[in-house]
């Protein structure tokens, strides 16, 4: 991709109002969700708008993929305005997107996990093609986590067929992934 896709900033959401662009960005890494379609396929096309959260967006433009406009200048969207903005969206913003970016360098589609009770939903090729097989969960090494909320994690996670990760930032040093497994007694 030579060219940079234009996003449209709307609200904490990015919006590729081009068909064509917003196809290419999709089938790239499944990047955002395609208006009025749940999971399209890899090869289908859609003529509908792409929405991109920031998150993704914040890493498109790092990767020199993407340019934000803002719809009252039509000027770009500097990246640190998208951060101040993404801060003040997500809860414990730059942790996350630590996970965000390693999961996405190691090859995964990371997705919203909001509907799973996580932070990430994670898929080894991507939405339509194949279920996400993990969720996870991003915290600090100070957080506690008693043992209520571990089994309601564990108890989702079973229910949706996914492995429940805890993700935690080491600073430079990288990422602790702690991967909870089930059985029975």
């Amino acid at each position: 991709m030579t060219t940079k896709i234009t996003a449209e900033l709307a609200g904490d959401r990015l919006i590729v109002w081009n068909f064509k662009e917003a196809n290419d960005l999709y089938k790239l890494a499944f990047y955002g969700k395609p208006v009025g379609i749940p999971k399209p396929k890899p090869d289908q096309e859609f003529q509908a708008p792409l929405i991109l959260d920031l998150m993704e967006g914040i890493y498109l433009i790092e990767k020199g993929v993407l340019r934000v406009l803002d719809p009252a200048t039509g000027r770009a969207v500097k990246k640190t305005d998208l951060e101040k903005l993404t801060t003040n969206t997500y809860n414990n913003f730059k942790r996350a997107y630590l996970i965000y970016k390693d999961m996405r360098k190691k090859g995964y589609v990371v997705t919203p996990g909001i509907k799973f009770g996580s932070d990430f939903a994670v898929y080894e090729r991507g939405p339509g093609i194949d279920h996400a097989p993990f969720i996870i969960s991003v915290r600090s090494k100070k957080d506690s986590m008693g043992p209520f909320e571990i089994v309601r994690a564990g108890r989702l996670a079973t229910t949706v067929r996914k492995q429940f990760i805890i993700a935690t930032p080491r600073g430079r040093k990288g990422i602790d992934y702690f991967i909870f497994k089930w059985f029975k007694a």
